[in-house]
């Protein structure tokens, strides 16, 4: 019987900008990359949990919950994913978490961190786009649904940020529309509530897209999932996070 590996784990909260922000570590420091996981639009750190012990007892990961959200105090800053990257950015450097960073982010996460390899790419080795909409999602896309549809869509925002502040925040990743060559893998959902035959298939269609962001991208198309793909088929997602890992800790699979 052999006994089952130990994950360390740290959770503190640290101040950015005045701000106390629930952080979790777990896994190995010693390992590199160091893997960032952030969440989608009003969720936080908990939506990892049925990946983060897989990923642990190969990696260090680090979740955090980003301002208003789980156990983190809220905020007066503007909430559009400028400010959150550098909110992030400030977080990492006073955790003394130094690059390289593997991003992965889901949904509106992903959108965060396509602007932190913008900003940072000499910080970054890989990023893992997780259902992530893209800039052109509310163009194309969100006008093929039902009034009803668009409307609940529109009024689930104003908890984490006010519709506006989500508007500009896709403006200001579509001013960054390449990430050169650092390696990126899209997961697309393809069981998503709500959503016609074309419907869905003009989302995956948009998903092929975000493969011109970098000149190493793949898309992987999770068959039985919704929105959630980490939670639907987490071994997808795994198994896309272990493929960038890349270095001598970890070979890629």
């Amino acid at each position: 019987m052999t006994n089952k590996q130990v994950v360390k784990v740290k959770e503190q909260y640290i101040t950015v900008y005045g701000v106390s922000l629930y952080t979790k570590l777990v896994g190995n420091k010693a390992l590199k990359p160091t893997i960032i996981m952030d969440a989608g639009y009003n969720d936080w750190s908990k939506t990892w949990d049925p990946i983060i012990e897989q990923l642990a007892s190969e990696a260090q990961v680090f979740m955090y919950d980003r301002a208003g959200l789980g156990k983190s105090e809220k905020t007066t800053r503007k909430r559009t994913s400028m400010e959150m990257v550098f909110e992030l950015k400030e977080l990492l450097k006073e955790a003394n978490l130094q690059p390289p960073y593997l991003l992965v982010g889901h949904s509106y996460g992903g959108i965060n961190i396509r602007l932190f390899a913008s900003f940072f790419p000499d910080a970054v080795t890989g990023l893992v786009l997780i259902d992530t909409p893209t800039e052109n999602y509310r163009t194309v896309l969100l006008p093929r649904f039902p009034n009803e549809f668009q409307k609940a869509y529109v009024k689930q925002f104003g908890s984490e940020q006010a519709y506006v502040e989500f508007q500009e925040s896709f403006e200001q990743v579509k001013k960054q529309p390449y990430l050169g060559d650092i390696p990126l893998v899209i997961l697309s959902a393809n069981q998503k509530q709500h959503y016609t035959p074309e419907i869905q298939l003009l989302w995956h269609q948009l998903q092929e897209e975000l493969l011109q962001l970098s000149s190493k991208s793949k898309l992987l198309i999770a068959e039985e999932s919704g929105h959630y793909i980490h939670h639907d088929e987490p071994e997808l997602v795994i198994g896309a996070i272990r493929s960038l890992i890349g270095d001598e800790n970890q070979k890629s699979v």
